[in-house]
């Protein structure tokens, strides 16, 4: 089949996945959630949301595909295998969002660790395949703990009289939290975060992100950076609000809290000392990541749905910065920061788009990350806890220096080595479309939610266990 026409094909399901979520986006929030195989699924507020986050950068990073294995000049069977495992992916979180069993959720964010796995150590190189290695154990080490946490969940709720067939079922746990024990409970909240934390960038089993995202393909880290993280972050949620139920808000108020500010520290230093633009963008998320939950251990209406517009924020922004960095290393031939000047002269088109998805990053107007960032500092502010959001402040502005300086250093100036009189090399139409796509859809969510606001206030809701 001729490359290009495999490359429309390839959108086809993440078109699925973004119309099935505005299908369910008109519907949802008037008649309520949508349930389908005996509860095993379903769809509420924050499923909705999620779906068009997923869907949304999964088109950007799937019309990204076709230059990225033409680059590569990937053999037909390798370019099968690869587009098979990136669909893969998207069935995995799709499957994870859409769970309303926490069973199944576990399932689903494990087939996510092994699909990709193998996308990361796509080029078979021996950085890529010691990077999937790296993913595949430390990922695993924090599912098992997740499934630990599950496993005295699920003791928990027959302890409490919880009939079987219901002891995982979501909707029957948040019902009856309140006979949970509040030990096991405590016990298994705090081996999900940790292990659902793992999948989502926290620290401590952080280690992976930056290795996995720097050697995979460039659309396959826009899909785990500006999606999978979140996804595994959404299945943390789930137990959140059963947690909160039975134990209070306090108990995950505090743990989230100290795992963000324990994050972002990490991220900070970890950005202060890097050469690789791609790794930076990796540990870039790992702040993002912090300030989601940092926002959601503030736990008011406002953080909330400030958390779920800076997972849409976030998600696009860095699809973008993601897919940017793939053309910027097959033009320059290095990720190396110090090896790269004056790309706004060389590549106007590429070097603004790359520009302008790390300004959207710094949390900057007019881009979604603003609102999120200002919702989330007020009502920090507001309702605590304040001295997370005070030190978290702290921590953003030396990231926010450094992830600044070492992008101006890429952009500006002439290029190494370079007549003056060269001419600028083109993106191309095919190319620049997701990047503008994603960019503009960035900046309207920094302007307006319009049609969405309804669900993204349910939303918000479903997370506050209201």
């Amino acid at each position: 089949m001729p490359r290009p026409l495999t490359g429309r094909l390839g959108l086809v399901s993440p078109f699925a996945i973004l119309t099935c979520g505005a299908a369910l986006a008109c519907t949802v929030p008037d008649s309520g959630p949508v349930t389908a195989y005996g509860r095993l699924l379903r769809a509420d507020a924050l499923t909705v949301w999620m779906l068009l986050t997923v869907g949304a950068v999964a088109c950007l990073a799937c019309a990204a595909n076709p230059a990225h294995l033409a680059h590569e000049r990937t053999d037909e069977p390798a370019a099968r295998r690869y587009l098979l495992l990136v669909h893969a992916f998207l069935a995995a979180m799709s499957a994870a969002v859409l769970a309303a069993n926490l069973g199944v959720l576990w399932v689903a964010i494990e087939a996510t660790t092994i699909v990709t796995a193998f996308l990361v150590g796509h080029r078979r190189t021996r950085a890529s395949v010691e990077a999937a290695w790296k993913y595949v154990v430390i990922c695993s080490a924090g599912i098992a703990l997740a499934f630990l946490g599950t496993v005295l969940l699920y003791y928990a709720a027959r302890q409490a009289g919880i009939p079987e067939a219901d002891a995982l079922d979501w909707q029957a746990l948040r019902a009856h939290a309140g006979r949970l024990d509040p030990s096991v409970t405590r016990l298994a909240t705090g081996l999900v975060v940790l292990g659902f934390g793992a999948k989502a960038g926290l620290a401590p089993l952080h280690a992976w992100l930056p290795d996995a995202h720097s050697q995979a393909p460039a659309p396959v880290s826009a899909l785990m950076s500006g999606v999978l993280l979140s996804v595994a972050f959404a299945g943390l949620l789930r137990y959140k609000v059963i947690a909160d139920t039975a134990l209070g808000t306090g108990f995950t108020r505090t743990l989230l809290a100290g795992v963000a500010v324990l994050t972002l520290a990490l991220a900070t230093a970890l950005l202060l000392a890097q050469r690789d633009y791609k790794r930076m963008l990796a540990y870039s998320s790992m702040e993002h990541m912090s300030l989601i939950a940092l926002g959601t251990a503030v736990g008011s209406p406002l953080a909330l749905s400030a958390v779920l517009l800076h997972v849409a924020g976030h998600g696009l922004a860095k699809t973008v910065a993601f897919c940017a960095s793939g053309h910027i290393a097959r033009l320059c031939g290095t990720t190396r920061i110090g090896r790269i000047r004056g790309l706004l002269a060389h590549s106007p088109c590429l070097g603004t788009a790359f520009g302008a998805a790390v300004v959207a990053l710094l949390g900057l107007p007019p881009f979604g990350l603003f609102a999120s960032e200002l919702g989330i500092a007020r009502a920090g502010f507001l309702s605590g806890p304040r001295w997370a959001l005070a030190a978290a402040l702290v921590l953003m502005l030396a990231a926010f220096a450094a992830l600044a300086a070492r992008t101006a250093r890429m952009l500006l100036g002439p290029p190494p080595g370079e007549d003056d009189e060269e001419e600028p090399v083109p993106l191309g139409a095919d190319a620049a479309a997701p990047l503008v796509a994603g960019l503009a859809a960035c900046a309207a969510l920094g302007v307006t939610t319009g049609p969405l606001t309804a669900l993204l206030s349910e939303a918000g809701e479903i997370i506050g266990g209201r």
